[in-house]
């Protein structure tokens, strides 16, 4: 079983600079690697097709159709974030150990100080793209599919919980546990890890547009796993940043909020 981990220096900086550019310490019992986030990925994008052809099939309207919006926007995230749960119990020592799941308060503290950066940063950042690649270019693939749309209550309020919890909690599993973890065992630090995820999950949204966006919005998210090694930080960091845009898919599917 691997040691506990100590709690970060106090401060954001001082935390940041303590990281160690040294190889981190081997996992023991970690008989996963790449491979499992490799079919984590395929598990997503098929998930993700296979929806798609059955409503093709069936003659749904994709943008209409408020079953096919919703399990297509949620399903293949949650079907892909329970495999990587299931792959750390048969090939390892389960989530809590391998995806670094621990819980502790001062993780929660620094994830809610990183997510408030990063609604900032995300603020400004979506400001300045939005100019220079124009508003209607500018939304996220959820925002395109509820524009213009309204919602029954019940879907609106099913789809706010996804952007808001659900997705947050399902997309750290696969980025900042599961592929973490596998570059962690190659024997790589913890600033590899942390480059290579973020630049991984903005790429893995399928936005190219938006891509250099992403990445601004995961480096804050990325700092609280890093800084505390856990990956409770980077969830609550990845709630609060997930808030206002999942709030104003809320009222924009209500019809509360233009679009």
């Amino acid at each position: 079983m691997n040691p506990p981990l100590e709690p970060p220096p106090q401060g954001l900086l001082a935390s940041v600079r303590a990281v160690s550019r040294e190889p981190e310490p081997e996992r023991e019992g970690q008989r996963w690697g790449f491979g499992a986030f490799l079919l984590v990925e395929a598990v997503f994008i098929l998930s993700a097709v296979f929806i798609t052809a059955i409503a093709t099939t069936s003659g749904a309207d994709l943008s209409t159709s408020m079953s096919f919006l919703l399990i297509g926007s949620m399903l293949p995230t949650v079907l892909a974030a329970v495999v990587a749960v299931v792959i750390t119990y048969v090939r390892g020592n389960g989530p809590l150990i391998d995806l670094r799941l621990g819980w502790d308060w001062a993780d929660v503290k620094v994830g809610l100080k990183l997510g408030a950066l990063g609604i900032l940063l995300t603020y400004v950042a979506a400001t300045v793209w939005a100019r220079v690649v124009g508003d209607k270019n500018a939304t996220s693939a959820i925002g395109e599919l509820v524009d213009g749309t309204t919602m029954p209550v019940s879907a609106a309020v099913v789809m706010f919980l996804y952007v808001c919890f659900v997705g947050p909690v399902c997309e750290e599993l696969i980025y900042r546990g599961l592929l973490w973890g596998a570059i962690e065992r190659q024997g790589w630090s913890r600033w590899a890890a942390f480059l290579l995820t973020t630049l991984i999950f903005a790429a893995s949204h399928l936005e190219p547009l938006r891509t250099s966006l992403l990445i601004v919005v995961a480096l804050p998210i990325g700092i609280a796993r890093l800084i505390t090694r856990r990956l409770t930080a980077s969830v609550v960091a990845h709630v609060v940043n997930n808030f206002l845009p999942g709030l104003t898919v809320l009222l924009i599917a209500l019809g509360v909020m233009p679009s």
